[in-house]
């Protein structure tokens, strides 16, 4: 049976990583993080001193560099889940910061960023068999996805689920700080020139905020057994 383009999009600290990641592992997929990509971009340009304390981004000298980024996923035999991995070197706890929380919005709306991931993305999803996740990938990176799936919940639920996930890695948060970080990148994911935030025409909507993770595993499983085998009339 042909493998299918599986493409979840949808707000920030919806559980769309969670989700992806563990629909993949159930039906033996390969999952893809996109937003961990931009994260990674994030991070090169705050280790190379390419983002000003007051925000400002060098994009001349980014743009010069962007050819130096590479990322990749690696399976961690420990957690059973993909790492990211930042030219080799594997970052995925230095990505989920609340220092690159901050500036990932601004990085990942240079046309020249999504150009180039946008690029890695569609190379590793070229035969089918994936599962991604993002902002853009059923409308920009695989608008052909034959299952598209566009994820939100409420601002105050995503904004907790976020507060709770860095204070169990041991990070210092603030849950207003955590809201007002997220409603920011919301409004600029959305507004942002090049592959907007939106629900692709053809996407399921899922409202996570009052769904528990065995109900929500179960709604995308369900929604994956309709697209692969479609019931003969």
């Amino acid at each position: 049976m042909k493998k299918i383009t599986i493409a979840i999009d949808g707000h920030s600290s919806c559980g769309k990583s969670t989700m992806a990641k563990d629909l993949a592992r159930e039906i033996g997929y390969i999952y893809i993080d996109s937003g961990a990509m931009y994260r990674c971009c994030t991070l090169f340009c705050l280790q190379q001193g390419l983002i000003s304390p007051d925000g400002t981004i060098d994009t001349a000298e980014f743009e010069r560099r962007m050819p130096e980024i590479h990322v990749s996923f690696r399976l961690n035999p420990e957690t059973g889940r993909p790492d990211t991995y930042l030219n080799n070197v594997c970052v995925e706890r230095e990505i989920r910061t609340m220092e690159v929380s901050s500036f990932v919005s601004p990085v990942a709306a240079l046309p020249f960023v999504r150009a180039a991931m946008t690029a890695q993305q569609q190379e590793m999803g070229r035969e089918g068999g994936i599962v991604m996740d993002g902002r853009d990938i059923g409308t920009a990176v695989f608008p052909n996805a034959e299952m598209k799936v566009f994820v939100t919940a409420s601002d105050e639920i995503r904004a907790q689920r976020r507060y709770d996930e860095l204070i169990a890695k041991g990070e210092q948060a603030v849950f207003q700080q955590v809201l007002e970080n997220l409603r920011e990148r919301d409004r600029i994911d959305s507004t942002r020139a090049v592959a907007p935030l939106r629900q692709a025409d053809d996407a399921l909507v899922l409202d996570n905020s009052h769904l528990t993770i065995p109900e929500q595993k179960q709604w995308l499983l369900d929604r994956f057994i309709e697209r692969t085998h479609p019931q003969t009339p």
